[in-house]
C-alpha cells in the first residue's frame, strides 16, 4: 500500500478539514431528587485531516465515533467548538454547500437506500437537488459513476432489495461520489459486508480515492481493515482522542495503555498464537 506522507507541519492549504476542540454533551436525567447530570460524547477533540490522507478513527464501541462523524456531516449540532472545511467555518445553516464537499458512506447499505427509488434514481438524487445538469446529463453522470464502482447497466433500474449487500454498498459509494467531494466520511463501511466482499469494497475505495484524489476519514473497529488501509491512525477512548500516530509507529510501538490493550484483543490470523485473552495471559 502507498500512503500519503503528511509533514508535521504541513501547510495550512493542505488542511481538508480541522476539528477544533469539538465536544457533545448529552444532558441526563437522575433520580428526582438529584441533580441532572451530562454524558461527554465527544470530549474536546482537535484533529486535522490532511488533502490526500487516510485517517483511521478507531475505538470501541460507544466511544463516540459515530457522534464525531455525525459533527463532521452536519447531522449533529455540537455543543461546542467549529469544524473547518478547506479553512472555512461550517456554516449549520448552509448544508448544501457543506454537502458539496464532504459526504458520507455508512454501515447499512439497505437502510441508507430509498427501498422505493431504483439505483439510477437513487445515485442521481444529488444532482436533482443541487440543480446540476440537464435530465440528460444527469443521466450520463449517472451511468459514468456507476460503470466506475463496478455496477452492471442491468442493475440501473434495479430497487435495493434486489441487489447484494456489497452490490448497495457500491450504490451508497457511487450516490457519495456524483457531487465530486474533496471528504469522505466511511462509518464502518464494510462491518455489514462478507470477509470476501469487504475486500472487494476496501480495493474499489483505494482505487477511488487514487482516481479522484479523495481524502477520507475511515471509522471502524475493525484493527486489521484500518492497518490495510489508512496513513495514520487516532485512537479515540471515552470521547477523547487519546493517541494519533502513523500507521506503521501506531502498529510497531503503540504509546497509549488504551492502544495498546486494543491491539492485545485483536484477532490475529498467526498459527499458534491463540485467541487475544489466551495470548496476553502467556
Amino acid at each position: 500500500m502507498t500512503t500519503a506522507t503528511i509533514p508535521q507541519q504541513a501547510p495550512l492549504s493542505d488542511i481538508a478539514l480541522e476539528l477544533c476542540a469539538l465536544s457533545k454533551v448529552y444532558p441526563l436525567k437522575r433520580g428526582l431528587f438529584q441533580p441532572p447530570g451530562e454524558l461527554k460524547a465527544v470530549n474536546d477533540v482537535s484533529l486535522r485531516l490532511y488533502r490526500g490522507e487516510t485517517l483511521g478513527l478507531v475505538g470501541e464501541s460507544g466511544c463516540g465515533k459515530s457522534t464525531l462523524a455525525k459533527m463532521l456531516l452536519g447531522l449533529l449540532a455540537p455543543t461546542s467548538g467549529n469544524v473547518l472545511i478547506n479553512g472555512h467555518e461550517v456554516d449549520p445553516t448552509h448544508r448544501r454547500e457543506h454537502a458539496r464537499h464532504i459526504q458520507p458512506i455508512f454501515q447499512d447499505p439497505y437502510s441508507s437506500l430509498n427501498p422505493r427509488k431504483t439505483v439510477a434514481e437513487i445515485v442521481g438524487l444529488p444532482l436533482k437537488l443541487h440543480g446540476i445538469g440537464s435530465a440528460a446529463e444527469r443521466a450520463r453522470q449517472v451511468k459514468d459513476i456507476l460503470d466506475l464502482v463496478g455496477m452492471p447497466e442491468r442493475t440501473h433500474a434495479q430497487y435495493p432489495n434486489q441487489l447484494s449487500g456489497g452490490q448497495r454498498q457500491r450504490v451508497a459509494i457511487a450516490r457519495a461520489l456524483i457531487l465530486r467531494p474533496d471528504i469522505l466520511i466511511c462509518d464502518e463501511p464494510t462491518s455489514a459486508l462478507d470477509v470476501s466482499v469487504q475486500a472487494q469494497i476496501l480495493n474499489l475505495l483505494l482505487d477511488l480515492k487514487a482516481e479522484f484524489g479523495l481524502t477520507f476519514l475511515f471509522i471502524s473497529h475493525d484493527l486489521g481493515v484500518v492497518e490495510h488501509l489508512v496513513d495514520r491512525v487516532a485512537v479515540m477512548n471515552k470521547g477523547c482522542i487519546v493517541e494519533l500516530q502513523s500507521r506503521q509507529q501506531l502498529f510497531a510501538d503503540p504509546q497509549h495503555p488504551y492502544t495498546r490493550m486494543l491491539l492485545a484483543s485483536a484477532l490475529t490470523p498467526e498459527p499458534g498464537l491463540g485467541i487475544p485473552a489466551l495470548a496476553a495471559a502467556a
